[in-house]
């Protein structure tokens, strides 16, 4: 087995330590570490994380290999820090059933870039009206515990009950996009000054709020845990600190986006900025940032969201929603979070591997970086700063908001279960 010596980095951000990998589990943590017979890596000034981990991630495949592959999105998620994605279940087919989510999860075991984790739908063909075999795939080899219609809302209130009743029984999750349907048909981008400026179909926040306080309501009373998904209006953060003070078993993510980006950005009307759900104003960003900071907002999740080129390349109206993130998140969180001293590289590491892996269930990943743990790693320079290219990307598709935008930080080792996916920022 292979021995790996990370010698001086920053673990946690903390004090520079010598960190010994054999084989797929860190054999010692600390100072002066003998290399004898190891592959050294010499890391001063960089800091070292557990693995990351996204439970929001769309990897398209089977049914759109277009736009990506597990093979591409796990390349892009090694790229990105990353050691474990939760796959959508928003593919064609749908990941509905046990078949679909095993045959995600074996194209996860074959890319071996990272972890691929499968979420399951919680209705029939993500149509809101007849629960999916939420059990069967929770049986499978894929062992689901987390269930989402993503993209489209579980907007019928007993089918939603029914759904946090059902995963009770095996510690499960539904994961809520929040979006009342009727409110938001037609929606184009936020609504506010911006929109009614542009004339475009305004997507407001009560439409995302009025879905999270109905869903916090009912799992408190079924005693269920729900997540809700991408959460992006500083009301939506004040109904899920309400839940919280209740103490009910409610977590919510935000997404790399909603961190930095705002409704400004449409004036140009670039359909790269279009996405569900839409930018929002800056004080909504400020509301995000502050609520991730203090443990409202529980994680960041990517909502990595790849299209083709001619999905995007085309007017506002007629382009697709989304963005890819995989490969900017932790850039993006840095320069939101850390470098505003918002966050320490610890709550990095909190939110980016720790609560998502713990929400997930995710057996390996979110661990501490010391002796006996999986070698589950992630090692960053946060002292570098450049201009996003997508060209250089590892995912197929290149709808970023980020192109041309210097960002700080650069992952340039990742390593799952002690085997170095990516080397000097280079897929390995």
């Amino acid at each position: 087995m292979t021995k790996i010596l990370v010698r001086g980095a920053r673990v946690l951000g903390g004090a520079a330590r010598d960190v010994l990998i054999d084989g797929e589990t860190i054999a010692e943590v600390g100072a002066g570490l003998d290399a004898d017979g190891a592959t050294v890596i010499e890391a001063d000034g960089l800091v070292l994380l557990p693995g990351l981990v996204d439970l929001h991630t769309h990897l398209r495949e089977p049914g759109r290999e277009d736009s990506e592959t597990v093979l591409t999105g796990t390349r892009a998620a090694a790229i990105g820090g990353f050691t474990a994605v939760h796959a959508m279940a928003n593919t064609f087919p749908v990941a509905d059933t046990a078949g679909v989510v095993e045959q995600v999860w074996r194209l996860g075991r074959e890319s071996g870039y990272c972890d691929v984790q499968p979420i399951g739908a919680v209705t029939v063909g993500l149509e809101g009206k007849q629960l999916a075999e939420l059990g069967a795939m929770h049986d499978s080899a894929a062992g689901v515990r987390v269930f989402s219609d993503d993209g489209k809302c579980v907007d019928d209130a007993v089918i939603m009950r029914r759904a946090l009743e059902y995963v009770k029984a095996f510690d499960g999750v539904v994961a809520q996009h929040a979006q009342e349907p009727r409110l938001t048909e037609g929606a184009q981008m936020n609504e506010g000054v911006v929109s009614a400026e542009l004339g475009l179909g305004g997507w407001p926040a009560v439409a995302e709020e009025s879905i999270i306080a109905r869903d916090v309501l009912l799992a408190a009373h079924v005693g269920s845990r729900l997540h809700i998904c991408h959460l992006s209006t500083a009301g939506s953060v004040e109904l899920v600190r309400w839940a919280k003070s209740k103490g009910w078993n409610v977590t919510a993510e935000v997404t790399p986006h909603h961190l930095l980006l705002t409704d400004e950005l449409v004036r140009s009307y670039n359909p790269v900025y279009k996405v569900n759900p839409p930018l929002r104003t800056e004080a909504d960003v400020l509301a995000l940032r502050e609520a991730l900071a203090d443990g409202t907002i529980d994680c960041v999740a990517t909502d990595h969201a790849p299209h083709p080129h001619e999905d995007k390349d085309c007017e506002w109206a007629a382009a697709a929603m989304g963005m890819v993130g995989l490969e900017t998140a932790l850039s993006v969180v840095q320069q939101t979070m850390v470098d505003t001293g918002l966050l320490d590289w610890a709550g990095v590491a909190d939110r980016m591997s720790f609560r998502p892996a713990r929400i997930g269930r995710l057996d390996g990943h979110g661990r501490p970086v010391s002796a006996g743990e999986p070698a589950n790693l992630t090692l960053v320079d946060p002292a570098y700063r450049g201009v996003v290219d997508p060209a250089g990307f590892a995912s197929r598709s290149r709808n970023t908001p980020y192109e041309g935008r210097e960002l700080p930080g650069r992952v340039t080792h990742t390593f799952l279960r002690g085997r170095a996916t990516v080397v000097d920022g280079n897929l390995a």
